[in-house]
């Protein structure tokens, strides 16, 4: 297959279905693909959808069952009225486990989904196995960095149009050229969703001062992660330099760093043969 495929591409020839499951108040989209005896649960960032990960599904499905979800007030699942936090993301994910009878899975989440992944192991350790970490957010970072990413995500979503929604990926995608359309189009879909905006507002809270302290991954959450843990980093993440990835992956217990050059907020994608090669290794050894 070529550097970059599509998700159908990803998908097609493998054992796969696309469906709904009720946790609690939230109609939530699932997908489900390969039939390993272990479980990788993939987890998306903030305003994102399954298909950030369209470049690992497959390699991982080769050797795992694979679960990944969209979050409340994302994606296609059920949007949100109010305000969501830290503490309701993990109830879902527990609710979810618990609804797909999963009793102990690997998690791997980029950017909210690192932060969701990091809490959740620390309150539920007894249901995860490993985590992969790629680009995790939570952190307290200059306030201009988060204004940068909410400015252009309200933009688009405010006006889904194909150039609005391509501007908001760049801001995760260090290289334009790495943009398929087949991802701004998805994207487009899920910001044209009537009430998206408005859902939006409300899971944009934690880019806010005071909800991002209340619900901040510090160095003792890092210190402190119970199971093996891969932290994937680039040479252009907005949130910090090499040298911050080097630092919090040497504070996890049992860290690894896997570093990617040339790549932004989702190495999962931009460098997605290293990722999926080191991930696959990561998971064999620790699993």
């Amino acid at each position: 297959m070529s550097e970059l495929v599509t998700f159908w591409e990803a998908v097609a020839d493998l054992p796969h279905s696309l469906e709904y499951v009720q946790v609690g108040a939230w109609r939530t989209r699932v997908l489900h693909i390969g039939e390993g005896e272990q479980t990788v649960v993939l987890m998306n960032g903030t305003s994102g959808h399954i298909e950030a990960f369209t470049q690992n599904i497959r390699a991982l499905a080769e050797h795992y069952r694979v679960v990944a979800y969209d979050y409340p007030g994302h994606g296609f699942t059920t949007l949100t009225d109010h305000d969501l936090e830290i503490p309701e993301y993990e109830e879902h994910l527990l609710g979810l486990l618990d609804a797909l009878e999963l009793e102990r899975v690997h998690l791997c989440g980029e950017s909210l989904g690192g932060w969701i992944a990091i809490k959740f192991a620390a309150h539920h350790p007894d249901r995860v196995r490993t985590l992969i970490l790629s680009a995790p957010g939570g952190r307290v970072v200059a306030q201009q960095q988060v204004d940068r990413a909410q400015s252009v995500s309200t933009q688009a979503a405010a006006e889904p149009t194909f150039d609005n929604v391509k501007r908001r990926l760049e801001v995760v995608i260090h290289d334009p050229a790495k943009i398929t359309d087949e991802l701004v189009r998805i994207r487009q879909a899920v910001y044209s969703r009537p009430g998206f905006a408005e859902s939006l507002r409300h899971i944009s809270v934690l880019r806010q001062p005071e909800p991002r302290f209340r619900n901040r991954v510090t160095d003792e959450d890092y210190a402190a992660i119970p199971v093996p843990t891969l932290l994937v980093w680039t040479g252009h993440e907005p949130t910090g330099g090499p040298e911050v990835g080097a630092t919090l992956a040497a504070a996890i217990p049992d860290g690894e760093l896997l570093f990617v050059e040339d790549a932004a907020h989702w190495p999962q994608w931009e460098a997605a043969a290293a990722f999926d090669e080191r991930a696959l290794d990561f998971l064999g050894r620790k699993g």
